[in-house]
Order: structure tokens, then sequence, then C-alpha cells
């Protein structure tokens, strides 16, 4: 089968992928009920350490590039998204703001790689910022706005995380996924613990460990398994059996999942303000995925 074919099977692994991906916001909301923001992200990335570590080969990345991708996309993704959730911000808008770690990982490219911008790269991120300024301001007209906007920062930061993480990933090259994010993942261990200790104190952490109820239990095991392990692994496959142009615009899906989830098990409805700015952040994201093709079947049909 040609490599630039969408099987069934391709598509069923990117369903579930985005279904994994998306339902990770909602169950981290559960989670945060019992569990402080860092100790989570301590609990999560010893799970995902151990004990696959000891059945996979250490990758051959230096280890300065394997440190500088488990600071930004595991420690710095995670502090931020957690804190951020933890401190208000609701599951299914965390969902689709994250995804703005697409036009800052574009961006930084541009900055470190060279990588030219396109138009259609350029429209979507005057559009996609149009989108989240209008999430911001519907947040501060909130009544609880200082908890919701601290929120929101707190996700654009982890977005940014994400993004520098995608361009030191983009430095190492080619690699065994699994193998990748398994060893990377004992390097933001202890400095998790250690902001757990000075942040959240160690009697939050004794009590949290001590008292851990079953959906608490069941969190980090979805977070570690479901969300970290299966779904980088499948997704890797599909990278690495399909042009990137195919698999990248998938995780659209994503913000879909997330917001409808959301919606369906949390209750998280939102205000006429925010479905707008949430629209034009997903046309945003929309425009950066399709709009270069677009662009050039418009200049083909002029040019016929």
């Amino acid at each position: 089968m040609s490599k630039n074919v969408l099987s069934t099977r391709h598509l069923l692994t990117a369903l579930i992928v985005v279904f994994l991906w998306g339902m990770n916001f909602v169950v981290i909301k559960i989670g945060l009920k019992g569990i402080p923001p860092f100790l989570m992200g301590a609990l999560r990335f010893i799970l995902v350490a151990f004990p696959a570590i000891l059945f996979l080969p250490r990758p051959k990345v230096p280890f300065k590039l394997l440190a500088a991708y488990a600071l930004t996309i595991s420690l710095g993704q995670f502090a931020f998204l957690f804190s951020a959730m933890a401190v208000g911000m609701p599951a299914g808008l965390a969902s689709l703001v994250l995804q703005a770690q697409a036009f800052f990982t574009v961006g930084l490219s541009a900055l470190v790689f060279g990588d030219k911008l396109r138009p259609s790269n350029l429209i979507g991120m005057l559009v996609a910022s149009a989108g989240l300024i209008l999430l911001g301001s519907a947040s501060m007209a909130n009544s609880a706005s200082q908890v919701t906007l601290l929120g929101f920062v707190l996700t654009i930061c982890a977005a940014f995380s994400w993004a520098s993480g995608n361009v030191i990933n983009k430095k190492i090259g080619p690699t065994a996924v699994l193998s990748l994010v398994s060893w990377s993942a004992l390097i933001p261990i202890i400095p998790f613990l250690l902001l757990s200790l000075v942040f959240e104190g160690g009697e939050v952490i004794v009590h949290s460990l001590s008292n851990m109820s079953l959906s608490s239990a069941l969190t980090i095991v979805y977070l570690a398994v479901a969300a970290t392990l299966i779904g980088y692994t499948l997704w890797g496959r599909l990278l690495s059996s399909l042009p990137t142009h195919m698999v990248a615009p998938l995780t659209l899906m994503v913000p879909v999942i997330g917001l409808t989830a959301a919606w369906i098990l949390l209750g998280e409805a939102l205000r006429p303000l925010q479905i707008m700015g949430a629209l034009i952040v997903m046309c945003g994201l929309l425009i950066n995925v399709f709009g270069a093709r677009l662009l050039d079947r418009v200049r083909v049909l002029f040019a016929t």
C-alpha cells in the first residue's frame, strides 16, 4: 500500500490517539481533586519511566538534547498545564488553548532552523491570536477573573514549552519514540518532586499519597500508560508510515474531543464569547495546516 494513502488501520490508530489525548484533559481535572499538580507530574513520569526503561534500550541521543527535551516537553509543559487546571482553567478550553503550540513551533522553527514562514502560517497565527485574545477577554469578564486569567496564561506557557520541545525533537532527529519518551521521563521526576516539596509541602505530599483514592490512582495510570506510552507510540508509528502533512492535521480533533468530553462529563458549558473565541482559534489552526495547499490550488486554477 502506498505511503500516501490513509488506510482504515491508519484511521483507527489516529482516532485512538486523538481520543486518548482529548480525554486526557478531563482525566487531569478529575485527578487534581485528590493530587496536587506538581506531585501529579512526578507520579506520572515515575510510571512512564518504570518499568519501561528496564526493557527498552537507551536512545542514542546526546544527554544535553535528552535533558532539553525532557525539561521542555515534559517538565515545562505539564508543570504549567497541571498548575493552570489546578487554578481554574477548564479542561475543554485547556485542550484548545494548548494547540497554540502549533504556532509557537512554526515561529521557533523559523528562528532556529531558518524555516520559511508561508503566508498561510502568518494568516493562521493572526486569526488564532485574535481568538486567543477573545478567549482571554472572556476569562477576564468572569466573576472569578483572576483565577481564570492566570490559568489561561499558564496554559499559553505550557503551549510554548511544548513547542520548544518540538524544536528540540527536530534537532534530535529520527529515533525510537518509546525509548525517547521512557528514558527522558527520568529527568523531570526530581524537579517535579522538588517543586511539590517547595510549593505544596511535605504534609500535602504525605497526605495525598497515604489517602490516594481509586480515581486518583487511575488518573496517574491513564496519564502515564494511555496518554503517554500508548499515545506517543501509536503517534510515532503514524509519523513513520505516513507523510507528516497527512498526520499533523489529525491533532485538530484533540480539542474537539476535549471540549465535548468536558461538556458531557464535567458540565463545562462555554459562554457565547468563549464559543466565538474557540471557533476563531480553530479557524486559525485550519488555515495554518491547510492554507498553503488551498492557496496552491487557487494559483493553479488562475494559471489555467
